[in-house]
């Protein structure tokens, strides 16, 4: 397999533009992008769902994006150690009903010597919210890029 820079162990530095990299591939809503940055073998705690490989992955995130619409991310780095890196998240979607949400999560993420991530473990929590209540509207702008997200609240 081709390297998936940057390789563990991580610095703050290199993890800081691994998760920026994951925020801005999650920001395309491509299941296959997204899913070609996993080993082939990667295992996955969604919630309360558990995937293994690019193909569950892939078909759960095509499922994920025809349910979350409008969907847009914000990624924080939280800690960094060897091959794992720490996320705090969050991101807004609205349903088929046009309500809106705002998702909230901690990621662990694990990644092989290629730069890969084997095992990736989400923990999410939904907030109801008022369309006037967004803050978080598609790509981050350039600006803000590798800055803190907002408190969550």
């Amino acid at each position: 397999m081709t390297p998936r820079p940057p390789l563990p162990p991580f610095d703050a530095e290199s993890a800081a533009t691994k998760v920026q990299a994951a925020e801005d591939a999650w920001n395309t809503r491509d299941p296959e992008k997204v899913a070609a940055a996993y080993s082939e073998d990667s295992v996955w705690r969604n919630r309360d769902r558990f995937l293994t490989g690019r193909a569950e992955i892939a078909a759960f995130l095509k499922d994920k994006w025809d349910r979350e619409l409008d969907y847009a991310l914000r990624k924080d780095l939280w800690a960094h150690r060897e091959n794992r890196i720490a996320v705090r998240f969050q991101y807004e979607c609205r349903d088929v009903d046009g309500r809106w949400w705002r998702s909230y999560g901690n990621e662990l993420w694990e990644f092989d010597d290629e730069g890969y991530m084997r095992r990736r473990e989400a923990s999410i929590n939904d907030v109801a919210i008022e369309e006037s209540e967004r803050r978080i509207h598609g790509r981050r702008p350039d600006a803000e890029r590798g800055a803190a997200e907002q408190p969550l609240r």
